[in-house]
């Protein structure tokens, strides 16, 4: 077996491509240890030091890592594991309720849907969605507000990506708006532990940038007394 991989938009993810079916429908997204139990493939690579998600995509496996860590570290054990695993023929999941429940099921059309629901989860479907894969990541639909937003997740090599910005407003809501008069705009939702995260990370970033004022101030002080 020969394992490609191919670079996304996201510096810290990795598309590893191995040459088979990966997911028969839908994907699956792992963040955590707790969300990988339901995947044997998931919880090895969880457990590779440094990675910090897992992705499948229908013929791919997208890992991500922190940013402090090496690709030439990670990599020769994603290959390792990811041979072992389709070589061996082993299941992706433990289970079928497993299997169901780690795949999305946000554009399946329901019948409570309106029409404008209708037309946003194909759109996102059947144009969206097969672009942002091909970056190795993955859209899921959360959501129609009252006042014409659309709200969905990015996932994959696409969190945390400093381009998502750009992908969602100068690519998905400019398509949206132009098919869908009803679509006013598109955001993005976090989850309530990437929020928790990402306003962790802000509150260490002020604290650097203060911490770097007070010596820059210090040492202009040491200048000035002399």
């Amino acid at each position: 077996m020969f394992i490609q991989t191919e670079t996304t938009p996201n510096d810290d993810s990795l598309k590893f491509i191995p040459g088979v079916e990966v997911m028969d429908e839908g994907t699956a997204e792992f963040t955590d240890t707790r969300s990988a139990l339901k995947s044997p493939l998931a919880i090895r690579l969880m457990g590779i030091e440094g990675v910090t998600g897992v992705f499948y995509g229908p013929d791919f496996v997208t890992v991500s890592k922190d940013p402090e860590t090496s690709w030439s570290v990670i990599k020769p054990e994603v290959y390792a594991m990811l041979m072992e695993h389709f070589s061996s023929g082993q299941p992706l999941f433990r289970s079928d309720e497993d299997r169901e429940a780690a795949g999305p099921q946000d554009t399946r059309i329901l019948d409570t849907d309106s029409e404008t629901v209708a037309m946003i989860k194909e759109l996102l479907e059947t144009r969206v969605r097969p672009a942002i894969m091909e970056d190795g990541g993955d859209i899921e639909y959360r959501g129609f507000t009252d006042d014409g937003t659309v709200q969905v997740k990015l996932k994959g090599s696409c969190r945390g990506c400093s381009s998502s910005t750009v992908t969602l407003k100068s690519g998905i809501e400019r398509m949206l708006m132009h098919y869908i008069p009803e679509v006013k705009g598109v955001e993005q939702i976090l989850d309530q532990e990437e929020t928790i995260a990402l306003d962790e990370f802000e509150k260490l970033e002020s604290k650097l940038a203060k911490d770097h004022g007070h010596e820059k101030d210090s040492s202009m002080a040491q200048y000035m007394s002399v």
